[in-house]
């Protein structure tokens, strides 16, 4: 079975609500969708959300080098041949972690299809009976918040995830509001998206959250600073997580090492896929470090491949993949009962892609064989 024809779609997909974090304000989510097919006819489907602040890449560097580079590169070549196919990519060119992502989850797709299995079968099998995922918050005003925060419970949401960072001290304003609004019985994630900059202006904040008991507290402080996290898990007793500090395993050794977090947020965008991300769970299991799966806000293809990847590893213990449930148009049919995802036990990603919508929401599109 070898790789003979690549499609790639740039699109947009509508947001139903602008989706507000530290760094960026979201009316629409661009994405690059890479459609695969082999000479038995079978067709695999993979997704890249790039983000110039976290991956490096923009919407349209991604398709520039997935058009004329990586997906050059990859034809003739069999799926099955997944880490060949990784160490083909980073020959023809380093990092650029979502273009390669859309490959390695197509080639997944593909692999599924062939087999009559689906990925999580591939690379492991369940280790979860179900997964769940929080209600996610963009950042408004605290009083807004803490209502939006009520009616997600009343949906029938367990958990939520507060994105902050902006000022520090309106961000604890935000939390405190929500956490009174809630109760303390209810799970609250907080994502700062690197918002709170510096270990100085982090650990003040953090001081001050510590009473209102939170599940963890995500990337407070800009990528790349390893001893600054340090820093603050030694002084604060609240969990630590690392996001857009950890994309690749060098990143991992470094925190383990500083013994710098307690999790790590693991996003198959940011890792190059599905086969890296396996890698990077393993490595941090043999270290104590539980693992979440989170999103760049894909549709159900790169939030199905993202499932599959959580079922298929004991200490991913969390999932933040809900970009299907802001879309106003999706085109997969990932099913969400909340707060459950339901992954069925069709081949590949176990998707049916809407090519209607597909095209709809197209606005720049490339063939390469």
């Amino acid at each position: 079975m070898k790789i003979v024809k690549a499609e790639m779609y740039g699109i947009h997909l509508p947001l139903r609500s602008p989706f507000i974090i530290s760094y960026a304000t979201f009316d629409y989510m661009p994405s690059v969708i890479v459609k695969l097919e082999t000479d038995d006819s079978l067709v695999g489907y993979g997704e890249a959300v790039p983000d110039e602040h976290v991956t490096g890449e923009s919407f349209y560097s991604c398709i520039e080098i997935l058009r004329h580079q990586l997906l050059p590169a990859v034809i003739g070549e069999t799926p099955f041949h997944i880490e060949h196919l990784h160490h083909k990519m980073n020959q023809v060119i380093t990092a650029n972690p979502a273009a390669k992502a859309a490959i390695d989850i197509a080639c997944y797709d593909l692999m599924g299809k062939a087999t009559g299995r689906p990925v999580y079968d591939l690379i492991g099998g369940k280790s979860h009976e179900e997964l769940t995922y929080p209600r996610v918050l963009s950042i408004e005003e605290p009083e807004v918040m803490a209502e939006k925060a009520h009616a997600a419970l009343d949906r029938g949401f367990r958990s939520l995830k507060l994105k902050v960072g902006t000022d520090p001290a309106l961000d604890v304003k935000r939390i405190q509001a929500v956490r009174e609004a809630v109760g303390y019985d209810v799970e609250i994630r907080v994502d700062v998206n690197q918002g709170w900059q510096t270990y100085s202006s982090a650990i003040q904040a953090m001081k001050q959250l510590e009473p209102l008991r939170l599940a963890w507290i995500e990337q407070p402080i800009r990528l790349g600073d390893i001893d600054g996290l340090a820093q603050l898990k030694r002084q604060c007793t609240t969990p630590l997580m690392a996001d857009e500090s950890i994309h690749h395993g060098e990143h991992l050794i470094d925190m383990i090492k500083k013994e710098a977090v307690d999790k790590i947020n693991i996003k198959l965008m940011k890792s190059g896929g599905i086969y890296p991300a396996i890698s990077i769970a393993k490595a941090a299991e043999y270290a104590g470090i539980d693992c979440q799966v989170g999103s760049m806000v894909e549709s159900s293809i790169g939030s199905a491949a993202g499932y599959h990847t959580a079922m298929a590893r004991k200490n991913i213990t969390s999932t933040e993949l809900t970009g299907p449930l802001l879309f106003s148009k999706d085109i997969g049919d990932l099913t969400y009962e909340v707060p459950f995802v339901r992954l069925n036990d069709k081949p590949g990603l176990g998707l049916v892609i809407n090519e209607t919508v597909l095209n709809e929401l197209t606005v720049t599109q490339a063939t390469v064989n």
